[in-house]
Order: C-alpha cells, then structure tokens, then sequence
C-alpha cells in the first residue's frame, strides 16, 4: 500500500521461491533504503528525506515550500522508493513479488522497470490531483506496484497458446495470450479480481466519508492511477495485439 504521511522455475538444487532477477533487485532495494531510512538517520533526517525525496502535491501551487518547484522533477519517481514501516514496506514487496514476477518473466527486466516506473509517475499525478490535503506527502511503492498489477490483468488469467517447434514439429508452449482491455472483463476471473481491486480502493474514501475522518493512511489515488497506466502498457509493448 502506499503511504499518505504528514527469470525461470525452480528446479533440483534452486530455491523454492525464485524470482526473476529484476524483482529481486528491486525488492532489495526497497529493503535497504527503508534499513538505511530507520537505522541511520534520525528523525530530522528522515523528515529531510521525505521533503526532498517524498511527492508532496503543494509543489505545483506554493512557490514558497523548502524547494520549491524543482523537485518535481525527481518526486514522481523517488517516492515510490520510501516507505513508513516496516509493516508497509512488507506488504508492498509480497505484492511486488506476486505480481512483478509474471511481467518480468513475460517482457525481461527493462519492461519490468518501465512499467512499474510508469506507474509510479501516473499514480503520483492522479495522487496530485484528487489529494485534498494537498500538503501530504506521498510515498510508497504501490503506485508502480499497482502497474504491474494492471499489467498482470491482460494476460494472467488468459489460456496458454500451443505452437509448433518449426524445427522438430514438436509440440511447445507458447505462453499465455494476451487479452484486450475489453477482453478482461469478459473473462470471469480477471473481471472479478479487477472489480474487486478497484471496488476495494474506490472505498477507502467512501469510508472516511462515513465516518467524518480521512480514513486510513492509504493514498488509494495513487493505486487507482498506477493501475490504470498499468493496464495499457502491454498493448504498447505488444503493438496492440490484444485478443478479445
């Protein structure tokens, strides 16, 4: 979850759960700069940190906040590095690992980081604009997270093809296909995972409202824009070979 703060299968001799190595890099990284943000900075230093490295909406309309407008050219990206806990940052990476690991396997590495990066991007801005409190600060990874889980959606719950080895005319599989943005929601599972993915954020507000309070510290805009971005990637990726 976000915060809203003031390659291959295991086989004999591999571990159980391998992931892909753009995964690994990236949950590694995650893990250390939250060790470094807990261990070696204090509290005024972690508080520099999520000014300079944190999104804080109010960069776009406060000319006058420690900064100013320069780090937006960074934030985007940068907050999606920080997280608020321990809690948070382990929540964020098993969700990293169940869903980064079928697109890094499907596109490699360098897709794999697009995505999530793009994500990242487009949740920070949809964040920025439907934040309230628009002197919050936003970070967390879920965002670019959010975009492998969109991404995941196109093809996850969709059949495996079978082709012909051209060579031996053996029969080989050839992954699974990739499904329209129509096509999701015309399988029953993917439909219902996404529904209730968005059904579940779309929520959290509903429930602040309810209760007159701001609700958990969850920056549901975040995950809902990351998503989105997410779910259109693979038709660029693939040049829009999306089956109904």
């Amino acid at each position: 979850m976000e915060n809203d703060s003031n390659g291959g299968s295991a086989g004999q001799g591999q571990p159980i759960f391998l992931l892909p190595g753009a995964v690994s890099i990236l949950a590694m990284l995650l893990i250390v700069i939250y060790a470094a943000f807990e261990f070696a900075l204090d509290h005024d230093g972690q508080l520099w940190l999520w000014l300079w490295f944190g999104m804080i909406p109010s960069r776009f309309v406060d000319p006058d906040i420690v900064g100013g407008m320069l780090p937006l050219l960074w934030t985007p990206i940068t907050h999606a590095l920080l997280h608020g806990s321990w809690t948070h940052l382990f929540f964020n990476v098993a969700w990293l690992a169940i869903f980064g690991t079928p697109v890094a396997r499907r596109y490699g590495g360098l897709w794999f980081y697009l995505v999530f990066f793009a994500g990242a991007i487009g949740g920070a801005l949809f964040f920025s604009v439907l934040q309230t409190d628009q002197s919050s600060v936003l970070i967390g990874a879920s965002g670019g997270i959010a975009s492998l889980t969109g991404a995941a959606m196109r093809f996850v719950f969709e059949p495996v093809e079978m082709g012909t080895d051209s060579m031996g005319g053996r029969t080989i599989v050839m992954g699974r296909r990739l499904a329209s943005m129509a096509g999701v929601f015309r399988n029953t599972r993917a439909r219902a995972f996404t529904l209730f993915w968005l059904g579940f954020n779309l929520a959290i507000p509903v429930y602040g409202a309810m209760v007159a309070s701001e609700g958990p510290s969850i920056a549901w805009q975040a995950h809902i824009g990351g998503f989105v971005v997410g779910f259109f990637l693979p038709s660029l990726i693939e040049g829009g070979r999306g089956r109904q």
